[in-house]
């Protein structure tokens, strides 16, 4: 029996990148997955037929997690689809770089919407659902600890969700929800590459920080969040993992 058979998750920004691996991951080891995208339908589907084709159970959803019916919505599919929520993992994020001479309010609100807000809201309809002995795994970065000219906002946004966090370890303790954080390294994803990131000097930068001297892939980090989510981690709550090649 796998690991977390009979267990239900919901993947928050699942169609590419860290998320469809994270997604991928649950399923193989035995989750129930709703896979949550906000514009990427035919990304959504082809992570859903690749898990439904191994075997495993997922359905597509679409919701902006910044929006607190999108964020209802995503776990009401997971009762619906599956009958319960034992998982919820918030890796829905965007990052947008500029030095601050050129930050506008939409920067800022774009980004804080969804990395924190959306943390929130998702957070906020789970919790009325989650089991006990159920987990929230929130995806933050340990690229932020570069402190890198340009990342102001995309900075703070990640140290929200790391306070939010330290919150609810407390909060949610007494039911038996363990929360933790998930810091990856510089991942290639189509995201990074789109953006021009990866290939760039700037993953070269990044890399050359990295005691393991190389980029990390979705699979990495997907590994560590799987294991926050069963039964073997059931002792670890509060905890920030730095899944970076040792970069922090």
């Amino acid at each position: 029996m796998t690991r977390l058979h009979g267990k239900v998750a919901v993947v928050t920004g699942a169609s590419k990148g860290i998320g469809a691996g994270i997604a991928k991951a649950l399923a193989r080891d035995g989750a129930a997955v709703v896979v949550n995208y906000a514009s990427g339908k035919e990304g959504a589907d082809a992570v859903v037929a690749a898990i439904n084709s191994a075997g495993g159970k997922a359905v597509a959803v679409k919701g902006d997690v910044s929006k607190a019916a999108d964020a209802q919505g995503l776990i009401e599919a997971a009762l619906s689809s599956f009958g319960g929520l034992d998982i919820l993992v918030n890796n829905s994020g965007i990052f947008e770089f500029s030095p601050v001479e050129a930050v506008t309010e939409e920067h800022y609100r774009r980004q804080f919407d969804v990395n924190v807000l959306g943390v929130l809201l998702t957070t906020q309809a789970a919790t009325k659902h989650l089991r006990e002995g159920g987990s929230v795994i929130n995806i933050s970065s340990s690229i932020t600890s570069l402190r890198s000219p340009g990342t102001a906002v995309y900075t703070a946004t990640k140290a929200a969700v790391n306070a939010i966090s330290d919150v609810l370890v407390k909060e949610l303790a007494p039911r038996k929800i363990r929360v933790n954080v998930v810091s990856p390294g510089f991942v290639v994803t189509e995201g990074t590459v789109t953006a021009g990131i990866a290939g760039s000097e700037m993953e070269t930068g990044i890399v050359s920080q990295t005691p393991l001297g190389r980029a990390g892939a979705p699979d990495d980090i997907a590994e560590v969040v799987a294991f926050l989510a069963s039964d073997e981690a059931r002792f670890v709550t509060g905890e920030n993992i730095f899944a970076s090649g040792g970069l922090r």
